[in-house]
C-alpha cells in the first residue's frame, strides 16, 4: 500500500472539497446553483467546458484503445466528443443563451410543449447513468490500485463518490465551475511533466512517434474504403458529436457564462482544447509500450485501463507520482461533479415542477439537493453492478439514446420553423422505436444487427424523418398554444 499517495489523494479530495463549501456560501437562489448566476468569465468557461469531457475515459479508456487500434479506434471520444462542444459554440450557444433558459428542457417546453419537455428531459436523464458510472468506477480502481488491492473498488466508489457529492449538494454549479477552474490547472500541470519523463525514459518522443507510425496508429478512417466501413465509421463518429448536444451538463457550462459572446467562444477553445491535450494521454501509454513492453502487452490483453497507472508506480519518482494522480483525481472530479448536477437540475425543474407547479424558490432548492443524493445513490448502485464493463464503453453507450430522442427536436426546432410538436412527439417515438431493438438484440441476442448497420445511425435516420413527415403532414396534434402549427396564432395560453 502506497500510504503517501493515498493520504494525498484524500488531501486532494478533502482540499477541493472544501474549495466547492466554501463557493456554496455564495448561493443565493436556483440560478446561481444551477448556471452559476450566469457569470463566469471567459477563462472559467473554457476550463469547465474542457472539464466536461477530461475525465477517466480521456485518461485511461482512450489511450488503451489507441494503441490497440490506432486512432480510427478513438474517432467518438475524442474526435467526436470535441467537435461536439465545437459545434456547439458555433451552432447553439448563442441562440440558447439569449432564451435565457434554466435547463435544455426548458427549450423543448418553450417550443414544443411540456409532453415534449418531460419525455426529452427523461431521455437526457436516463444517459447520464452510464456516463457518471464511468467516473465512479475510476475512483474505484484509483483507491484499489493505491491501496495494493487492501481497498475494494466498491468501497473506493463510495469513498470517492461521497467526497464530490458533499461539494456538489452545498455548491451547485458555482462549486463546480471553481474546482473545475483549480483541478484543470492541477490535470494540465501534471499530465505534462508524466509525458516529458515517460518521453525521456523511453528514448525520446522520436522513438515513441516512430512506434505509432510502425503500427500505423496515425490512420483515423477506415482500413477497407467499402460501403459498411464507412457507414460503421459515421455511425460512430456522429454518437457524441451529435448526441451530447442536447445534454444538460454541457448547457449548464456553457450557460453558466457572463453573456453571450463568452458562452460562444468558451465552447469553441474548450473543444479544440479538450482535442488537443487528449493527445497527451495516448503518448504516455504508447511510451510504456516502449519503457515496460512485457509488462503493458500484458495489461493490454488483460485490464487495459491499469497500463498508465502501472507505469507511474513502477517507474516514476514520487513527485510524478502525486502529480499523475493528482491529474486523474482532478479529471474524474470535474466530470463526475457537473455529471451529478446535470440530470438532478433536469429533473427538479422539467419534471417535478410540472408535477408540483408553484413551488417556491427555496422548495426547489432543496429538492435539487434532495434529487442529487437520490441519483448520486442510483449511479453509485449501478457503477457497482457494471463493475468490469471498460469504461470507454460506458461513456460511449451513454449518448445513443439523446442522439435518437433528444438531438433532432433541438436542431429542427432551433433551425426551422415550421417544425411542429407534432412532428417532434413523432421524431422522438421513430428514433427511439428504432434504435431500441438494436440495443434489445446487443444485450439479449448475437449483437449481429449493428454489425450490418449502426443502430444508432438508425434511429438517427428515423428520427430526422418522423421530424420532416409529422410537421408537413396534416397537423392532428397541437401545442401547449393550442396551435396546430408554430406559425399559427395561439388560440389559447399554456
Amino acid at each position: 500500500m502506497n500510504i503517501t499517495l493515498l493520504a494525498f489523494v484524500f488531501l486532494y479530495l478533502l482540499g477541493t472539497m472544501g474549495i466547492g463549501i466554501y463557493a456554496g456560501t455564495r448561493i443565493k437562489d436556483t440560478a446561481d446553483f444551477a448556471v452559476a448566476g450566469r457569470s463566469l468569465p471567459l477563462a472559467m468557461v473554457i476550463t469547465t467546458t474542457f472539464a466536461t469531457w477530461f475525465g477517466a475515459e480521456t485518461v485511461m479508456g482512450i489511450p488503451a484503445k489507441f494503441v490497440q487500434g490506432g486512432l480510427n479506434a478513438v474517432v467518438e471520444d475524442p474526435f467526436g466528443a470535441s467537435m461536439c462542444l465545437v459545434l456547439v459554440g458555433a451552432f447553439f450557444a448563442t441562440r440558447l443563451y439569449k432564451m435565457e433558459l434554466l435547463t435544455i428542457g426548458d427549450f423543448y417546453r418553450s417550443r414544443f410543449g411540456k409532453g415534449v419537455e418531460i419525455f426529452c428531459s427523461l431521455v437526457i436523464i436516463l444517459s447520464y447513468l452510464g456516463w457518471v458510472a464511468a467516473q465512479i468506477t475510476a475512483l474505484g480502481l484509483v483507491f484499489s490500485v493505491l491501496s495494493g488491492d487492501q481497498i475494494s473498488p466498491e468501497w473506493g466508489m463510495a469513498i470517492g463518490t461521497t467526497l464530490v457529492l458533499i461539494y456538489v449538494l452545498i455548491g451547485g454549479m458555482l462549486a463546480v465551475a471553481w474546482t473545475d477552474f483549480i483541478q484543470m490547472i492541477v490535470l494540465i500541470v501534471g499530465l505534462s511533466l508524466i509525458a516529458i519523463m515517460a518521453g525521456h525514459q523511453a528514448g525520446g518522443a522520436g522513438k515513441v512517434l516512430e512506434l505509432a507510425q510502425t503500427n500505423d496508429w496515425f490512420k483515423i478512417l477506415p482500413a477497407e474504403h467499402t460501403t459498411h466501413t464507412w457507414i460503421a465509421f459515421v455511425g460512430t463518429a456522429i454518437t457524441m458529436m451529435l448526441g451530447s448536444i442536447p445534454q444538460q451538463d454541457v448547457f449548464q457550462r456553457v450557460m453558466s457564462a457572463k453573456d453571450a459572446q463568452t458562452a460562444q467562444r468558451g465552447a469553441m477553445i474548450g473543444g479544440f482544447s479538450y482535442l488537443a491535450f487528449a493527445f497527451v494521454p495516448m503518448f504516455i501509454v504508447a511510451s510504456s509500450l516502449l519503457i515496460m513492453p512485457e509488462q503493458a502487452k500484458a495489461l493490454l490483453a488483460g485490464d487495459s485501463q491499469k497500463v498508465l497507472p502501472t507505469l507511474i508506480l513502477t517507474h516514476m519518482p514520487l513527485i510524478a507520482q502525486v502529480f499523475f494522480f493528482g491529474a486523474l483525481v482532478s479529471a474524474i472530479k470535474s466530470t463526475s461533479s457537473a455529471t451529478l448536477l446535470a440530470p438532478s437540475v433536469s429533473f427538479v425543474e422539467n419534471i417535478l415542477r410540472n408535477i408540483r407547479p408553484g413551488m417556491s424558490d427555496r422548495k426547489v432548492l432543496l429538492s435539487l439537493r434532495i434529487t442529487i443524493l437520490i441519483f448520486t445513490a442510483l449511479v453509485l448502485t449501478y457503477a457497482i453492478k457494471m463493475k468490469g464493463t471498460p469504461i470507454y464503453d460506458m461513456v460511449s453507450a451513454a449518448y445513443q439514446v439523446t442522439l435518437v430522442g433528444a438531438f433532432v427536436p433541438l436542431t429542427f426546432g432551433l433551425y426551422w420553423r415550421r417544425a411542429t410538436t407534432q412532428g417532434a412527439i413523432l421524431s422522438i417515438v421513430a428514433g427511439i422505436g428504432t434504435w431500441a431493438p438494436f440495443v434489445a438484440n446487443g444485450v439479449f441476442g448475437d449483437a449481429s444487427w449493428n454489425e450490418i448497420f449502426p443502430g444508432q445511425l438508425a434511429g438517427l435516420l428515423a428520427a430526422l424523418a418522423g421530424m420532416v413527415l409529422g410537421s408537413l403532414l396534416p397537423q392532428v396534434l397541437p401545442d401547449a398554444h393550442g396551435r396546430k402549427h408554430h406559425l399559427d396564432k395561439p388560440t389559447l395560453q399554456a
